[in-house]
Order: structure tokens, then C-alpha cells, then sequence
């Protein structure tokens, strides 16, 4: 299959991926990587209503490779915290920087009891991935699974679990964001989006590098 194959060093991140609307029209996408290159860390893609991008990150290091493989207009180094703060693991808190979010979770859909059971080293694979990627385009419209990062680097996501984010309370700079509300538009940063409905997605996203010289 076209674009399923490279011989580049791939770097894995395996965590979650939360993404919530607001009714103030700010978009925020989390993610948790307990699991990556650079060790445990966490980062916040924030998209404003007037379409700035910006990226809340804990380290120049972390700082510098995401803004290499997504899109933004501003970026914050911050110190960037997600913690669980119920036994069950279905609230979460998240400081980055000028940002205060806490997020709930409802129960598993039966989608994502589907995802749960995708074996890890298939959530790897691209081809996998490829796969996915028509039915998540009809079943998640902004959703891929699959596709060209920037210059230079693919990006492949292999979800392996989904719960609906049923409340969330965001402050950004002391103002509330306003009520939990669609991931509508979808975020800009790269060349797929989060779903419209907000969701944490337990996945594993692999970025692979151009080989060197190319």
C-alpha cells in the first residue's frame, strides 16, 4: 500500500490524547505520554476561536520536536503536569503553565471496548494504521489515523481504547473557557484532528523520521 512504508527512525509515544471544546470557542487537545523518547511527559495543544495555535510544553527539547512535527503560531515552555485524582482514574487535573483544566470521563462505548482489544504491537504498525483510517475518517469526521506530519516526517496513531469526556472545567489566565462543548471546528495543528465529541483516547502515535540525507 502507497505511504505505508519508510525506512526512518520511529520514535513511540504511547499515553493518551484527550481533546474537549469549550463554549468560549477554545479548543484544548492533552496529551499524556507516561511512555516516550523523552520519558514520561505531558503537552497542551491549545487553539484559540480567532484560529492562534499555540503549544504549552515542559521542556525546549519537547518543545522544539513537537512544534517540528505539528503547526503553531506561539509556543510556552511551562511546566506541564496530569494527574488522576480519583481511584477509578476517570477525573483528571492538568497544569500547564496559565492553564487549569479538569476533565471527567464517562463509561466505555462499545467502540471502546473494540479498541480495547487491538493488541499493542498492531496499534504499532502502520499498516494497521492505513487500515483504520478510511472507517475513523466516516465513523469520527477530522479524524486520521494515518498521514504526512511536517517536512520530512510521518505519523501514524493506533487507537487502543476511547471514554467520552462527559465534564470539564477550563481556566486559561484566571478566565473561565466556559462549559464542556464539541471540538468544533477541528483543530489545526496537523493533518487530523481529535473527535468532535469530546474523548479521551488511550493510543500509541509513532512519528517517523526521513532517513538522513533525504
Amino acid at each position: 500500500m502507497a505511504g505505508v512504508t519508510g525506512t526512518g527512525e520511529r520514535l513511540r509515544f504511547d499515553g493518551w490524547i484527550a481533546g474537549v471544546g469549550t463554549s468560549s470557542g477554545t479548543r484544548l487537545v492533552v496529551g499524556h505520554w507516561p511512555r516516550s523518547p523523552f520519558g514520561a511527559f505531558a503537552d497542551v495543544m491549545v487553539e484559540h476561536p480567532d484560529g492562534e495555535r499555540v503549544l504549552l510544553a515542559p521542556s525546549r527539547r519537547i518543545a522544539d520536536f513537537v512544534a517540528a512535527t505539528y503547526r503553531f503560531d506561539r509556543i510556552e515552555v511551562v511546566p506541564v503536569t496530569v494527574t488522576s485524582v480519583t481511584a477509578t482514574g476517570d477525573t483528571w487535573c492538568v497544569e500547564a503553565g496559565p492553564l487549569r483544566l479538569r476533565l471527567r470521563t464517562g463509561r466505555r462505548s462499545a467502540l471502546g471496548l473494540l479498541l480495547s482489544a487491538v493488541p499493542a504491537p498492531l496499534a504499532r504498525s502502520p499498516l494497521w494504521a492505513a487500515l483504520c483510517d478510511v472507517p475513523a475518517r466516516l465513523l469520527m469526521p477530522g479524524v486520521r489515523t494515518l498521514g504526512q506530519a511536517a517536512p520530512g516526517r510521518r505519523e501514524w496513531y493506533g487507537a487502543r481504547g476511547l471514554r467520552p469526556v462527559v465534564d470539564a472545567d477550563a481556566v486559561l489566565a484566571g478566565v473561565s473557557l466556559g462549559a464542556l462543548a464539541p471540538l468544533d471546528p477541528p483543530v489545526a495543528f496537523g493533518f487530523g484532528s481529535a473527535p468532535r465529541s469530546p474523548s479521551l483516547v488511550r493510543v500509541t502515535t509513532t512519528v517517523e523520521l526521513a532517513p538522513a540525507g533525504r
